[in-house]
């Protein structure tokens, strides 16, 4: 998408940024954005382990999207990343920013996990992990959907 640059943030310093995102997924009926950012700020979880990391999508200086990896911790299993906390703005949605976002997530996971998971509770989410290649199902604790990764 032409304009949008997709970085990848260092929790210490980022977390202040996200406080449009949290307000606008707060509208929505959404919590996440705003664990991630009470996450971030407790030291929770700061995406700063081996294999995880935290992506944002900016429009100029401004976040218009965020989307984090971690290691899967609902699974036993080495090998695992979980995608986390993943949203885009509503004026910045179907314009091809989450896209970026998971691409980002799955480049960073591919060089660490043999398969990576998730979870959401919508239909429109779940149809857009779907179109990317994520299988839906229950093969992984606490996860709707999963790709194996080559």
């Amino acid at each position: 998408m032409n304009g949008i640059q997709v970085v990848r943030v260092g929790a210490a310093s980022d977390s202040f940024e996200l406080q449009h995102l949290v307000r606008a997924s707060t509208s929505e009926g959404y919590r996440h954005i705003q664990r991630l950012a009470d996450e971030l700020v407790s030291g929770l979880n700061r995406f700063d382990g081996p294999g995880e990391a935290l992506f944002a999508a900016y429009a100029g200086d401004q976040p218009v999207g965020v989307c984090g990896l971690n290691a899967d911790p609902y699974s036993a299993q080495s090998g695992i990343g979980r995608v986390r906390r993943m949203y885009v703005l509503p004026a910045y949605r179907r314009q091809g920013v989450g896209r970026m976002l998971m691409e980002e997530v799955r480049r960073e996971a591919g060089a660490h996990y043999r398969v990576l998971v998730l979870r959401t509770d919508t239909k429109a989410a779940a149809a857009f992990y779907e179109r990317l290649g994520f299988t839906a199902g229950d093969r992984y604790a606490g996860a709707t959907h999963d790709m194996e990764l080559g």
